[in-house]
């Protein structure tokens, strides 16, 4: 079996407080895009799991502790499975960017075991083990009113963005741990997010309140996302989750591909890639 592990991008993000957890209650609009891992997997005879890591980004993952190791080993303490399997992932997806790669691994070989029929207890249990941005790759386009609530788009929107890693890999916790201020809750209205124009000026006029610490401590951050937003047909520039792909949104793949050679030639040693929603 193969399968499309999708990767997401949090077009707002904003921070309310911190919890007892030491986990911080966010909010965000999100949509999934089809830059995608491809995940090979399958039953083996073995009594241990077969995991291999291949792609352009594999190198910068830990192969001895990450998300699908967790996940398979957390599965049968649970007694969810009790087999053992060979896993192979082609990583298209950056990794430590901002984009949930390793969250959506987990999530989308869960969704396989499980053939999309997951309860709230399996869901909570797991987000525990594996991160808690899980629940976010089981919708395609939403909003996360909390941590453990999102409000699912009723109007899908097609979505295209431009791409961009700068080669640097951000820490969740290290930039979670430099947040200091926090903002009131924001209240979601299906209104205004049925419309396409209506709902790309509601998350425009938003912003990740994460960004202000990346671009501190990289400046390089602060420079591509103004270079990406000066590009014609680019409606707004921002960074994903805590970091570091920045994206643009574009009002065309024309204008985005436009963009995208634009953007090598000033940035050649950077990662670039174009994106829709799926």
């Amino acid at each position: 079996m193969v399968l499309k592990s999708y990767s997401k991008i949090n077009l707002s993000l904003i921070i309310n407080y911190k919890l007892k957890s030491g986990l911080h209650q966010i909010q965000s609009y999100f949509c999934l895009i089809n830059l995608n891992d491809k995940i090979k997997i399958y039953k083996i005879k073995k009594k241990k799991d077969d995991i291999i890591f291949r792609g352009p980004f594999a190198k910068h993952v830990k192969k001895s502790n990450n998300s699908i190791i967790k996940l398979l080993k957390f599965l049968r303490k649970l007694k969810i499975i009790s087999s053992y399997y060979s896993v192979t992932i082609i990583k298209n997806i950056p990794v430590f960017s901002g984009l949930g790669g390793g969250t959506s691994n987990a999530a989308f070989i869960l969704r396989y075991f499980l053939k999309n029929k997951i309860t709230e207890n399996v869901l909570s249990k797991v987000e525990k083990v594996v991160g808690s941005d899980l629940r976010l790759f089981f919708y395609k386009q939403g909003f996360l009113e909390n941590l453990k609530k999102i409000k699912v788009l009723k109007k899908k929107h097609k979505l295209i963005f431009l791409l961009s890693s700068p080669n640097i890999s951000c820490s969740t916790r290290k930039i979670f741990s430099n947040v200091t201020n926090y903002s009131k809750k924001i209240k979601f209205s299906f209104q205004e997010t049925n419309n396409k124009k209506r709902f790309i000026k509601l998350i425009s006029s938003d912003k990740n309140e994460l960004q202000s610490i990346v671009e501190k401590k990289h400046p390089v951050i602060k420079t591509l996302l103004t270079n990406i937003k000066a590009e014609k047909g680019c409606f707004f520039s921002r960074m994903s989750g805590s970091g570091s792909v920045c994206y643009g949104l574009f009002n065309s793949e024309g204008n985005a591909k436009k963009a995208l050679n634009k953007m090598k030639t000033k940035h050649p040693k950077f990662w670039f890639s174009i994106a829709k929603t799926v």
